[in-house]
């Protein structure tokens, strides 16, 4: 068995170092893990480009039902009801938005939900007042 001496010098860890960054840090700093070869070429100038669809049918992230200003809007409103106001009826639900300091609208949109109904989640709120939800849940 021989025994030697397994020391780079500090040159040599360098360039290792180097070697191996792209795999260690990912894309950005220190470079990519993608072989430049393996990169796909843009279209011609004749040719359609790449698409992931290539049906055509893309999936959005928009429920069935709703569009994607109703889930917006929607989500909107659920960032000032806390989960503590669920169940909860008209008054806890404005004093959630209030203490999540809920912008003007939110608050005036809740304080028109008639009151002695208890709501169970968000969804039902934003039915109360007048939106659609989604149709098919899965």
């Amino acid at each position: 068995m021989e025994r030697g001496n397994s020391k780079h010098g500090p040159r040599i860890d360098e360039q290792m170092s180097q070697e191996v960054s792209g795999l260690v840090q990912g894309p950005g700093t220190g470079g990519s893990r993608v072989d430049e070869s393996r990169v796909p070429e843009p279209a011609g100038e004749d040719q359609p480009e790449t698409t992931t669809a290539p049906a055509g049918d893309l999936r959005t992230g928009t429920p069935q039902g709703m569009s994607s200003t109703d889930v917006e809007q929607r989500s909107r409103l659920g960032r000032f009801i806390s989960m503590s106001a669920l169940p909860g009826d008209r008054l806890v639900l404005v004093a959630s938005a209030r203490e999540n300091e809920a912008p003007d609208d939110i608050v005036a949109a809740l304080e028109r939900l008639p009151e002695g109904t208890v709501y169970q989640t968000v969804s039902e709120v934003w039915a109360a007042l007048g939106n659609k939800n989604e149709t098919t849940r899965w």
